[in-house]
């Protein structure tokens, strides 16, 4: 291999580069020594800089230049003396808020009181006794908000009629069943001669499905918006069943059609076997507002006559009988003994029946 240090700058690219480097450094050293000796008197009052002082920034700053105080500063002209006179200021609209007061740690901080909803606000102790109770948030839908516990209805005259036992209702529902207290079944009891006392509640709350079947569809009972009544009592002590039959029609047709014009779902005897002892009340909602009202007012029971008639009391006339006549009347004698032979002359002793005969199988022999 045929190697010298001619070729090298053909053979090689670092060749050019050697000796290009080696001439700049030549020149900057030329460069220093002819800065050094042109201006020796610049040079002792400051300091020597490098080329490569700018470069890795070591290079002293130079001084700022100082401000020219001696410029004058233009001045605002006067003010004319016809100019109106300038109007004062007015303070900032806004103010500083103040800080806001932090609670002390011992100190509690109250909870925000709820609002109250319309219906709560109307439900007073005037029309009944139903203090709100938490919500009730359930599984699968149960409970609701607005809930009250409906204790007694307060009729116009003051008195009070107990729910027994307490039933635990939505607001508006718990309204309706006071306002209709009030306004048709206390004067319904005034027709009887009485005042209502207290209402029979068979059943209020209750997470469960329809008719309490499980797997059915979530009942209102469930939402509590529905109320089982069973029957009313009287101040007298008389309890009406809305159920018996022995209750006069009229009066349990015109509990019904008060319960059909204020609520949208009334069911009793005749609707399904569930309902043949109470009457099931609610509010549900439904499209169009359709209503349900199955009750069928049955008639009273017929009453059964007694199986033996009665003893004929002593002091009783006696019975009459009728009278026969002397011709019709035969002789006593006479009459037996034609009785006698004419029953001797008719009778024939019965013919024997013939009997049946059983055939004797015969076997046949091949």
């Amino acid at each position: 291999m045929n190697f010298s240090a001619e070729k090298a700058s053909r053979k090689w690219a670092n060749g050019a580069f050697g000796r290009g480097g080696a001439a700049m450094v030549t020149a900057a050293a030329a460069l220093v020594w002819l800065g050094m000796q042109g201006a020796p008197a610049e040079a002792a009052r400051r300091p020597v800089r490098f080329p490569w002082d700018d470069l890795f920034g070591s290079a002293p700053r130079k001084p700022r230049a100082t401000a020219h105080r001696h410029l004058a500063v233009p001045l605002p002209k006067p003010r004319p003396a016809e100019a109106p006179a300038a109007e004062p200021e007015q303070p900032a609209t806004w103010e500083k808020q103040p800080p806001a007061e932090t609670a002390k740690p011992d100190e509690k901080v109250s909870p925000p009181v709820p609002q109250l909803s319309a219906c709560r606000q109307a439900l007073t102790e005037a029309i009944a006794i139903a203090p709100s109770i938490p919500d009730i948030h359930g599984a699968g839908g149960c409970g609701g908000e607005d809930l009250v516990r409906l204790e007694a209805i307060v009729l116009p005259d003051k008195r009070q009629v107990a729910v027994k036992p307490a039933a635990i209702l939505r607001c508006k529902m718990a309204a309706a069943i006071a306002d209709w207290i009030r306004s048709d079944i206390a004067p319904l009891a005034q027709g009887l001669g009485s005042t209502i006392s207290d209402l029979d509640n068979f059943d209020s709350f209750e997470c469960r499905g329809r008719n309490r079947v499980v797997g059915a569809q979530l009942s209102e009972h469930g939402r509590a918006n529905a109320l089982d009544v069973r029957a009313f009592k009287l101040a007298n002590g008389k309890a009406i069943s809305l159920t018996d039959r022995s209750v006069p029609r009229t009066l349990r047709e015109a509990v019904l059609h008060s319960v059909c014009a204020r609520f949208s779902t009334v069911l009793g005897p005749g609707s399904d076997w569930y309902h043949e002892d109470h009457i099931h009340l609610d509010l549900a909602e439904r499209r169009s507002n359709y209503r349900i009202c199955q009750w069928n007012v049955y008639d009273p029971l017929p009453q059964v006559a007694p199986l033996m008639p009665a003893e004929r009391p002593e002091e009783a006339p006696p019975r009459e009988v009728a009278a026969k006549s002397d011709a019709a009347r035969p002789d006593d004698g006479k009459a037996d003994a034609a009785k006698s032979d004419d029953e001797a002359a008719s009778y024939a002793p019965p013919e024997p029946k013939p009997q049946p005969t059983k055939k004797r199988r015969q076997s046949r022999r091949l």
